[in-house]
């Protein structure tokens, strides 16, 4: 006769070593024997993603032909199509907050921060002041028992300090995360630092790295907890916890060969240990996002694929001119083409993220199905530098409450992407929102957020 004992490793362990914590991905032997799944480890989580793009989409070449289900994928959101049951696209939106007024002309490059807000900006004040952010929301309700509440990853060095563009705060371009209208969040561009703060125990860079002088991988500081640990697992454990250290340590092998490059090669532009070539700075920081989520390390994130004037090129999308400048293309065909070049790429790079979550185990399903990712821009045509008609993905099952197969379209100047901010927190069981004073104290709880005025029907 068998028995079925109720013993099972807590989701929440750690393996520890010098200057080293270990999360873990979510094991068969995390899950209580005879449990309902939904009161188990294995229950789903929910797991949010912001991607920032500047300098919006080319016209023509982003907005799917057809309405509905079975839409034709278009020329830029082509790659997603692997994935059509997780794609949600909205044609129409507007975001009223970044644009340009009597009172405030200009300053259309300096209001990027609107994205996850949905609240405009401050001009000329003191210091900086916008409003708490979705991600940050979600953070706080579901990040309790992460190692990390939450996570900023970037590509791009911080810009000018202080006044930046027509009166406006640096901070509005530095950031897209804000966990307060006074505190924005700095983003991490190096990947070396971003992988110290996920695997580290606590301590400051220098002492993890003495510690660590002698190893070429923070594994070899857990080997032999990590060998204790496997024992008693089942075969499918081991094989999930053999892929997640390979990938830890193929991450590291990468971020490796970055650092020595910045060694042997050093550049006044380029910041120790981040990477010369934009493609391998995104696959990495993807690479490390994908990680964060599979061992539980955090539950929200944002991510910044460049800050807004940005002159980055991408040689690996087919067109070599830069990002800002190409976004200006006089509505000229031959340049309107070669920008959907660079906005089809950025989508590429999303695909291989949303690929390899596909690919990762989670509970009852997989990474993809326990995540939502919302990919947008604070301009839909950047020639004319026009808030309106903003290119919006939304990625993902969100634990099988978030259909895909849509191409959303709302009439011209009818909805706002405020309100779809609002419905997507809804999603999240998050209904309530902080009310600030102008110094940033909070004051209670209000139903609308940024400057949302009812949740988009979704």
């Amino acid at each position: 006769m068998n028995f079925i004992e109720k013993k099972f490793i807590p989701r929440r362990t750690f393996i520890r070593g010098a200057g080293v914590v270990l999360g873990l991905p979510l094991l068969d032997s995390m899950v209580p024997a005879q449990t309902p799944l939904k009161d188990t480890a294995a229950g789903p989580v929910r797991r949010f993603l912001g991607i920032w793009h500047p300098h919006g989409a080319a016209p023509g070449y982003w907005s799917p032909l057809q309405e509905g289900a079975d839409f034709e994928f278009s020329f830029i959101t082509k790659p997603l199509e692997p994935f059509r049951k997780y794609v949600t696209l909205i044609t129409g939106l507007d975001m009223p907050e970044a644009m340009a007024t009597t009172d405030e002309p200009g300053g259309d490059h300096a209001r990027g921060a609107v994205l996850l807000s949905g609240s405009r900006p401050r001009r000329n004040s003191v210091s900086p002041y916008l409003g708490v952010t979705m991600d940050q929301l979600i953070a706080k309700k579901y990040g309790r028992d992460t190692i990390l509440e939450s996570l900023q990853l970037g590509v791009e060095e911080d810009g000018n300090y202080g006044n930046c563009n027509w009166g406006y705060s640096c901070a509005y371009t530095n950031s897209i995360s804000w966990t307060s209208p006074v505190q924005p969040l700095p983003t991490e561009v190096n990947p070396r630092v971003a992988f110290e703060r996920l695997f580290g125990d606590g301590t400051n860079p220098e002492e993890r790295k003495t510690g660590r002088k002698q190893n070429a991988s923070i594994l070899d500081s857990v080997a032999q907890q990590i060998s204790y640990f496997k024992k008693p697992l089942g075969a499918v454990d081991r094989a999930r916890l053999d892929t997640y250290l390979e990938n830890i340590r193929e991450i590291e092998r990468r971020i490796r060969i970055a650092m020595e490059s910045t060694i042997q090669e050093p550049s006044k532009e380029i910041p120790f240990g981040v990477p010369e070539n934009k493609h391998v700075h995104y696959r990495l920081m993807y690479d490390l996002l994908a990680l964060a989520f599979e061992g539980d390390l955090t539950r929200s994130a944002t991510f910044m694929l460049g800050k807004d004037l940005s002159g980055a090129s991408f040689p690996e999308s087919g067109f070599t001119g830069g990002w800002h400048g190409s976004s200006h293309h006089g509505d000229k065909p031959d340049n309107v083409a070669n920008y959907s070049k660079m906005n089809r790429y950025h989508v590429q790079n999303l695909a291989y993220f949303t690929e390899k979550l596909s690919k990762t185990p989670d509970g009852d399903g997989t990474l993809l199905d326990h995540i939502l990712i919302y990919k947008g821009s604070n301009m839909g045509n950047s020639h004319r530098h026009a808030h309106v008609k903003v290119p919006v993905i939304l990625l993902g099952g969100l634990d099988g409450t978030f259909k895909g197969n849509r191409h959303i379209v709302f009439p011209d100047n009818t909805e706002r992407t405020s309100n779809m901010l609002l419905a997507l927190l809804h999603k999240y069981g998050i209904e309530k929102f902080p009310k600030y004073k102008v110094d940033g104290t909070q004051t209670g709880l209000i139903d609308s957020f940024g400057s949302s005025t009812k949740p988009l029907s979704l």
